[in-house]
């Protein structure tokens, strides 16, 4: 990749603590940090750095210059339907800390990572920032969802008060190389390829998927929102939101189709109605985005999805 010097420079001298850095997109994103010049980036692990502690928040951001704050307890409709007050209550915590401790040791910038979840579950698409607070968001990861969007009220609070500088990016749906394939806690893309490679080894003659395929998702490649998130921090410095995203939408009956062909599965597959869909439709509007500091997504969804469906085969 090609990096104007002034990228480099941004970096210069400057101390990187970026929370949840050790996981899904965090490591794509420290990965992203080191090609724009970053040297000195530090990630805080939760076995020493329990970031809904007060205290440790304050511990992992001293001597930072920036903060990128990824961390989150996150994952997919079973995982927000079983554990809704957990969501909210660490999401909260951790957010609400970081900011306030940031700004207690002088940071120069903080990055507050949010959620499509935060959006209302009706809201016009494509889903445009200015809509975020017209509606209640889908019931299923609406603590989740809120509690991330409170880092919102509370850093365009702080920059009226005190000046501080943090901005509030809001990712769609990731997927990628290294993503969380975990049985109880996965996202859509990583649960269903799980379930087709492990069908097609087993010759399980059916696959059976949540909902009924009406859903509409909206997914990015992890390293194209990495990129967002790096730029965005380069370049943006303003109270507004902004999504980060790959601008489609495809529904959850083709998605489940791509994969099913991709990993070569030829069983039948039985929709559990029984089972929530989530929100009805989901799909961002990345206008801001690419006016503000450049940003808009590359990687054709096909090849994306080949090179994360090649990852879960090499590694399981």
């Amino acid at each position: 990749m090609n990096l104007t010097n002034s990228s480099n420079s941004f970096w210069s001298g400057k101390k990187v603590v970026v929370t949840g850095g050790a996981g899904f997109l965090g490591t794509h994103l420290v990965s992203k940090l080191k090609e724009h010049g970053a040297t000195d980036i530090f990630v805080p692990r939760f076995e020493e750095f329990d970031l809904r502690e007060k205290e440790a928040c304050a511990k992992a951001v001293q001597g930072a210059h920036i903060v990128i704050h990824l961390a989150a307890n996150v994952g997919g409709i079973g995982y927000n339907r079983d554990f809704p007050g957990t969501l909210f209550y660490d999401n909260l915590l951790m957010g609400v800390h970081m900011i306030e401790e940031s700004r207690k040791a002088g940071v120069e910038k903080f990055v507050g990572i949010g959620t499509i979840c935060a959006y209302p579950k009706f809201a016009p698409v494509p889903f445009k920032e200015d809509d975020l607070w017209n509606g209640y968001p889908e019931e299923t990861n609406a603590p989740y969802g809120l509690a991330k969007k409170m880092m919102l009220v509370q850093s365009t609070a702080y920059r009226s008060q005190y000046g501080f500088n943090a901005i509030f990016l809001l990712p769609v749906n990731l997927y990628g190389p290294g993503d969380n394939f975990s049985e109880k806690s996965s996202h859509v893309i990583p649960a269903l390829i799980k379930k087709f490679v492990e069908a097609k080894t087993d010759n399980k003659p059916n696959v059976t998927v949540w909902g009924d395929g009406t859903a509409t998702r909206e997914f990015c490649y992890v390293d194209d929102a990495a990129e967002g998130i790096v730029l965005a921090t380069e370049k943006y410095d303003k109270s507004e939101p902004v999504n980060i995203g790959a601008g489609f939408e495809i529904s959850i009956k083709d998605l489940v189709e791509k994969i099913r062909s991709l990993v070569g599965y030829e069983g039948e597959i039985v929709w559990d109605t029984t089972k929530p869909n989530g929100q009805p439709r989901r799909m961002l509007d990345t206008t801001r985005a690419k006016q503000e500091f450049g940003y808009s997504a590359s990687t054709d969804f096909d090849i994306g999805l080949k090179k994360t469906i090649e990852w879960y085969a090499a590694h399981n």
